[in-house]
């Protein structure tokens, strides 16, 4: 992915799908965050270092920290985060939504690194399955008459044991 490509796409709009993912978030938690977007369009932010922190503790009483991680994860892993993540002079943000540092060169990369990891795998997965290779025709049937003969001549190629 080039500087280009990324350039040409301004801010994210989270897509329906993000939203799920935002209100599963957000369902753990004692109060609704405004880093997450709210319905489809709002802009994906990428999160400011260490937020899980903040946002784990707002987490539910008896809802373990370990679910929250995996929805956090299935939000920060999505395609529309990575894209977010690559533009450039992509800001991170604090869990109000608001901009606190800028993306680094590096992080950048990653996030464009795993878009195309993300493509590439979607790709793999629209081709078609190899047609299966079709199993070769059972040999022909042998009659009865056949298979007695064959038993008959395969005694007569056996070495004959020792005169009695």
């Amino acid at each position: 992915m080039s500087g280009t490509e990324t350039a040409q796409k301004g801010a994210i709009g989270a897509t329906e799908a993000d939203i799920r993912k935002a209100e599963a978030v957000n369902e753990l938690l004692v109060r609704p965050i405004g880093v997450l977007p709210q319905r489809p369009g709002d802009p994906v932010r990428p999160f400011a270092i260490g937020l899980f922190d903040e946002i784990r503790s707002l987490l539910k009483p008896g809802v373990g920290v370990t679910v929250l991680r995996r929805a956090v994860s299935a939000f920060v892993h999505g395609k529309r985060y990575y894209m977010a993540s690559a533009q450039p002079g992509a800001m991170r943000h604090d869990i109000d939504g608001n901009p606190v540092e800028p993306l680094s060169d590096e992080d950048r990369s990653v996030a464009q690194r795993r878009l195309i990891s993300l493509k590439s795998a979607k790709a793999e997965k629209a081709k078609p399955a190899p047609a299966p290779v079709p199993a070769p025709p059972p040999p022909p049937a042998l009659s009865k008459a056949e298979l007695i003969r064959a038993s008959l001549l395969s005694r007569r190629r056996e070495p004959t044991s020792a005169p009695r």
